[in-house]
């Protein structure tokens, strides 16, 4: 089919493509001076003594600090033998549901909820009674174990 028959769409449609591909590598020029232009110089960065980034090189006549590496600590510090926790807490029982057999225990010390089930308790208890318990840490998280009415 010659140029002759096309349609005016056709036209329009091939100009819009020819003005793509004049776009694109008017582009693709550009990018390639910017790159040339970019010299080594302007993309290195240093590291100060602080740890931040700057453009300037580090004074070669600064003293450097010399570090033993047998004092460097890796890990975490061993925890220091502080006054023990209290083993037996003190609390209120704030939510119960009997036939489900589990519950919530407000801890006195730290306003604290903690899971209580059936099982880890020692007498009956209801909603509101005071209690006396043990903390252990559960699947979920801590736990009252040894729950007793006082």
């Amino acid at each position: 089919m010659g140029r002759s028959q096309e349609t005016f769409s056709k036209k329009e449609v091939r100009n819009k493509k020819e003005k793509r591909k004049k776009e694109k590598a008017e582009k693709r020029l550009l990018k390639k001076d910017l790159d040339k232009s970019g010299k080594l110089e302007d993309m290195i960065a240093y590291v100060d003594e602080f740890g931040n980034i700057s453009n300037t090189p580090p004074d070669p006549t600064k003293v450097k600090e010399e570090i033993d590496a047998e004092n460097i600590e890796i890990g975490i510090p061993k925890r220091e033998d502080g006054p023990p926790e209290e083993i037996e807490r003190k609390g209120t029982v704030s939510f119960y549901n009997d036939s489900k057999g589990y519950g919530f225990i407000k801890d006195q010390g730290s306003q604290d909820s903690v899971f209580v089930h059936v099982n880890n308790t020692l007498d009956e208890i209801r909603e509101g009674d005071k209690v006396i318990f043990e903390i252990e840490m559960g699947p979920k998280g801590p736990t009252a174990v040894k729950v007793k009415v006082v």
